[in-house]
């Protein structure tokens, strides 16, 4: 099991399951939401991710049609994503994470839309959207 926590420490979530992939995101989106040249993301099936503390500090905003973004109300650490086209997963943001997940990144997505000051310079795949747009 994982466990990750908001910057301020109220909400405190488990990942009770072995994880799926871990990916970074460049779309405008991410970085925006991230403040940051991207946005690294755990894919977790939605049942094996657990808020165990201070749900009532999750807040959510629709950033696409039918695509939430949750973060903490208090201190605004993005936590985690989900959209209805990707039902029965989210997108955990792996800053929030408090430990190493184990697994390390599969490849770039929105590569089309990153950021002109961010060279990436590794190997992975890298896609212009997202597989299979």
């Amino acid at each position: 099991m994982i466990q990750g926590s908001c910057l301020c420490g109220r909400i405190a979530y488990e990942l009770r399951a072995p994880l799926r992939t871990m990916y970074y995101c460049h779309c405008r989106m991410c970085r925006k939401a991230s403040g940051s040249s991207f946005a690294t993301n755990l894919v977790v099936n939605t049942d094996d991710f657990v808020i165990v503390a201070g749900h009532s500090f999750l807040k959510s905003h629709e950033s696409s049609p039918n695509e939430y973004r949750h973060f903490c109300g208090e201190c605004g650490s993005p936590i985690y994503g989900e959209a209805a086209l990707r039902p029965g997963v989210v997108a955990v943001r792996c800053g929030t994470l408090n430990e190493d997940p184990g697994i390390g990144c599969s490849y770039h997505i929105y590569t089309g839309s990153k950021s002109s000051w961010f060279a990436i310079s590794d190997q992975l795949p890298r896609f212009p959207a997202a597989p299979g747009e």
